[in-house]
């Protein structure tokens, strides 16, 4: 493939969204990430997650006021996002243990099973159906035919076209998005009724 030199005003074309420079931005690194990740992931499809989440991260940095100045550190900035993302994953695949093969979704070790806890309550409050609403389609389908649905983990991997290993992964994923919105949800409700109390 043919190097790209970039300059301070492919940086700021790309900084202020012009839809050319993202085209190319986007084609140019999307075939540098794959290279990079071909080596080092089996599944396809998580090659394909780890590249769009680094994009995502890496369009983020560049539109917030912490944006890249330096255009020369673009291609290491994206590298290093990426390398990010790769670690994340490797580490979810490692330790995130919470889908056995008999289907116990008991016993989960990981920093989200007091708020999973909450999900596979059956008496759900409201909160938590409108956290499950906030959340990525995807997040919300799978934590609900997981823990609510209670379907069997073939089942869901057939349904999302991926194997054991990488469920764990997009499962490890969609806790923390709960996780999230839910910490947030109950800071909000904390600063409600303190306003209320000031009130």
């Amino acid at each position: 493939m043919q190097f790209h030199a970039f300059d301070a005003p492919y940086l700021e074309r790309l900084c202020s969204g012009d839809f050319p420079t993202e085209e190319h931005f986007v084609r140019y690194f999307s075939e540098l990430i794959r290279l990079k990740l071909r080596s080092r992931v089996r599944s396809p499809q998580a090659i394909e997650d780890i590249r769009q989440e680094t994009f995502a991260r890496v369009f983020a940095t560049l539109r917030s006021p912490e944006r890249l100045r330096q255009p020369e550190r673009l291609g290491a900035f994206v590298n290093s996002v990426c390398n990010n993302v790769l670690r994340e994953f490797y580490r979810s695949s490692q330790r995130d243990n919470s889908i056995e093969d008999d289907d116990q979704t008991e016993s989960l070790p990981d920093t989200t099973s007091d708020v999973l806890t909450i999900l596979t309550r059956k008496e759900m409050g409201e909160r938590v159906w409108l956290i499950l609403e906030d959340l990525s389609e995807r997040d919300r389908r799978l934590l609900r035919e997981i823990f609510l649905e209670e379907r069997s983990k073939d089942a869901v991997c057939e349904g999302f076209g991926v194997d054991r290993n990488y469920l764990r992964v997009l499962l490890h994923r969609a806790k923390l998005s709960f996780k999230s919105l839910y910490l947030k949800s109950l800071g909000s409700k904390v600063r409600g009724a303190a306003a209320d109390q000031e009130g």
